[in-house]
């Protein structure tokens, strides 16, 4: 997902330049189709792009399938897997958490956002055989990594942060799952945390399986470009910007997890195609904003990309 500044931060955009949800999220056909990276841009697909290739490999249509036109919904199916029946969810606790309620506050979003009205949005896509996303989430596990790979991490080394995890037996292996590598404040991305991107989502293989996993920085390294608001609505900014970033990286993992599923001609997926738009919103009396109860907690969680009804942004089906 990349930053897009606008007027105030409250309605910062994540995941690209947001040209289509600017123009309603209306996708124009055109003969330079792009493909997804994951983090929020698309790019000319590789002639040699096919599935299970590695990290961030894998673009393009799935092999044997002829070049879709764009849907009536704004978003076209390519021929990839999607992630169906119960996904779950692995988190990594990367670097120093110590004294921080993130753990607390991001276990109870990963526990509730399942069978809600907003995860349920994702039923709307469904793979060449008509099987749906079910809205069916489970926080499978979690373990800490205290800074096996330094404070500056490459895409390698985030997919080695989760093959370590996998290896050395402390979350399982699950083909099924997103395992998601959150960094706390002091870590960064060398590849464009805070100034391309805030998160995303790819695949590798991982111990001979296809392995999805993701990456979400702590906005509190950089509130101006990855937080919608200097103050959560769970008083603890930082946690309160990464469960929007995990929503919107979960989304895209599970509609289009090799990166050859569900997009648009711009290679925006569906979360991208609603970055950083939250609907109407609740203001409290702290000043923070919030469009959605999940379990006992209220967060300010992007909408996402209805595939239906010609297509958009939405935080309930």
């Amino acid at each position: 997902m990349r930053h897009q500044f606008l007027s105030t931060v409250a309605i910062s955009c994540i995941a690209v330049f947001v040209t289509a949800a600017a123009n309603g999220g209306v996708v124009r056909a055109n003969d330079d189709e792009l493909v997804p990276t994951g983090k929020g841009w698309g790019e000319r697909p590789a002639p040699e792009a096919g599935p299970g290739e590695g990290a961030g490999q894998g673009k393009g249509e799935a092999p044997g399938q002829a070049r879709p036109k764009p849907g009536g919904n704004g978003i076209s199916y390519h021929g990839g897997k999607l992630i169906l029946g119960t996904t779950k969810i692995y988190y990594i606790w990367y670097g120093n958490w110590s004294g921080n309620d993130a753990p607390t506050i991001l276990t109870d979003f990963a526990q509730n956002i399942g069978n809600s009205p907003y995860y349920n949005i994702n039923t709307t896509y469904y793979d060449g055989s008509n099987n749906h996303v079910a809205n069916s989430v489970a926080f499978a596990g979690s373990t800490t990594d205290a800074y096996s790979r330094g404070t500056s991490l490459s895409d390698s080394a985030i997919q080695g942060v989760v093959s370590d995890a996998i290896s050395q037996g402390r979350v399982p292996k699950d083909t099924n799952a997103v395992y998601f590598v959150l960094t706390s404040k002091d870590v960064t991305a060398s590849s464009g945390f805070c100034t391309q991107y805030c998160g995303w989502h790819t695949h590798g293989t991982i111990g001979g399986q296809d392995i999805k996993y993701s990456f979400v920085g702590n906005p509190d390294r950089c509130p101006s470009a990855c937080a919608a608001q200097t103050i959560g609505p769970n008083n603890n900014a930082g946690a309160d910007g990464m469960a929007s970033i995990i929503a919107h990286e979960l989304e895209e993992a599970v509609t289009d997890p090799d990166l050859n599923a569900w997009y648009d001609t711009r290679g925006q997926e569906n979360a991208d195609k609603c970055a950083w738009t939250f609907g109407s919103t609740t203001t409290w009396p702290s000043g923070a904003q919030s469009n959605m109860t999940l379990g006992s907690r209220n967060y300010l969680i992007q909408q996402n990309w209805v595939n239906a009804n010609g297509g958009y942004c939405a935080k309930a089906y």
